[in-house]
């Protein structure tokens, strides 16, 4: 027998840690050797010495201050890594904080034509969007949206909905049929979904409050600042449920999104110029307003809408427009839920107010200081033979929705949900113009690349 001995030898990393700039703009790195990666933001040189203004994988900024010699080639968005020592200094650019460089390592020198510069017009920042996205703003932005994203799920999974996904290719309406996107599906047609709520309907009997958020898709020929023909979409659908209950679960998902965001992303809403005093005044109960209210002021203030060709003013069993809503909401701090709307301007499946014949059980949800509707929901007809008769006088084909039937004839239940524009509600939290500013890679009417 022979004795074997193995010999472990343990190898110790010597090498330098690699940071992000977010993690060593702190009193305990003063004055330590470190390494970071990234790309150049903004390049100063002078005889001796080069500024290099660095941008991380997470947007962190940081002056980087090395020998003019190690650098001589490199230009705007060059990728390179530099080590030396975190020193704090009043005078540097982006927070008192430079590192003092003594080992520069450039892995890819970018072409000396980077197309975006400090002052671009918009078309530009949209045709080149993939290259856009590393400036500041755009990072900044895209950080709210994964933290609006992030409280939105907290709250449903802290209050017991379940998450849930749904069809993207579907193959019938759920908002109107001049607003599909007509996909082939092998031998057949479909259409890209507009809504999971039908679905959502379907999985309320076996899972009980649920929800969802992925794309829709409307096929609106609309060039507005707040439209977008792909955007992302939180639905809700819950049973045994009533008007009142849809008013209270939506001020309480928004009074919990706005406590969280400003508080978790507070400098990067500074950064933008938000006042987070005015979101953070934000309280519960909104205000309510009921649609016939909400004509009344809008004709005591001629608003107009357009009916085809012509212009002409609003009045009562018209859709509210964007300017309705505008109007509406300007001089609130909260939002306000717009509400029994009438029957004929709302999709086939809500439900009429048995106690109101002609009027919907539904609200529109309107985000203050003008920025109008953010979410649209109400109570669901239960009834099959009511909702029969609603699909044949909106001229929809009835077998497309056999299975939507079959929901009402084994076991219907009072329901109802809503459903939020996710860049809508990031659009009015920032305070952003334009709703192309929210989403990476927007696609509208006039934009399908990149």
């Amino acid at each position: 027998m022979y004795n074997i001995i193995i010999k472990i030898v343990c190898v110790v990393n010597t090498q330098l840690k690699y940071h992000r700039i977010s993690e060593i703009k702190k009193e305990e790195f003063l004055g330590k050797e470190i390494r970071i990666r990234g790309w150049v933001y903004r390049l100063r040189r002078q005889k001796d010495k080069a500024f290099i203004i660095m941008r991380d994988d997470r947007g962190g900024i940081i002056q980087c201050v090395v020998p003019s010699t190690t650098v001589q080639e490199l230009t705007i968005e060059s990728s390179l890594e530099v080590q030396g020592i975190l020193f704090k200094d009043e005078r540097a650019k982006e927070g008192g904080y430079e590192i003092r460089g003594n080992d520069v390592k450039i892995y890819s020198l970018a072409n000396n034509d980077f197309p975006i510069r400090e002052y671009q017009s918009t078309e530009l920042l949209l045709d080149y969007r993939h290259l856009t996205l590393r400036t500041r703003k755009m990072i900044t932005i895209a950080k709210i949206r994964a933290t609006v994203l992030e409280k939105l799920r907290n709250w449903f999974v802290e209050n017991d909905w379940i998450e849930v996904t749904t069809p993207t290719l579907v193959k019938s309406a759920v908002e109107g049929g001049s607003t599909l996107f007509p996909v082939k599906y092998f031998k057949d047609e479909a259409f890209l979904s507009q809504s999971a709520q039908l679905y959502l309907e379907a999985l309320i009997f076996s899972l009980g409050p649920v929800w969802t958020i992925g794309p829709s898709f409307r096929a609106e020929k609309s060039r507005t600042l707040r439209h977008l023909a792909e955007y992302l979409h939180l639905e809700a659908e819950a049973p045994w449920i009533t008007m009142n209950d849809l008013f209270s679960i939506q001020e309480k998902l928004l009074i919990h999104l706005i406590r969280h965001v400003t508080k978790d992303r507070n400098q990067e809403l500074i950064f933008l110029n938000r006042d987070i005093l005015t979101l953070n005044q934000m309280t519960e109960p909104f205000d309510k307003l009921s649609y016939s209210q909400a004509i009344d002021i809008l004709c005591s203030n001629d608003i107009n809408i357009q009916d085809g060709e012509v212009t002409r003013k609003i009045e009562w069993g018209d859709d509210l427009n964007i300017d309705s809503e505008k109007l509406l909401t300007k001089d609130r701090r909260n939002p306000v839920f717009v509400y029994g709307y009438p029957l004929q301007v709302k999709p086939f499946y809500v439900k009429e107010d048995p106690e109101r014949q002609g009027i919907a059980l539904t609200a529109d949800l309107l985000l203050p200081e003008g920025f109008g509707e953010v979410s649209s929901g109400g109570m669901r007809e239960e009834n099959i033979t009511l909702l029969k008769s609603r699909i044949k006088k909106e001229g929809l084909n009835m077998d497309s929705y056999s299975w939507y039937l079959d929901l009402r004839k084994y076991g219907s239940v009072p329901h109802g949900g809503f459903g939020i524009g996710i860049e809508r509600l990031v659009r009015w939290i920032i305070n952003l113009e334009d709703i192309k500013e929210c989403v990476l890679f927007p696609r509208t009417m006039a934009r399908l690349n990149p």
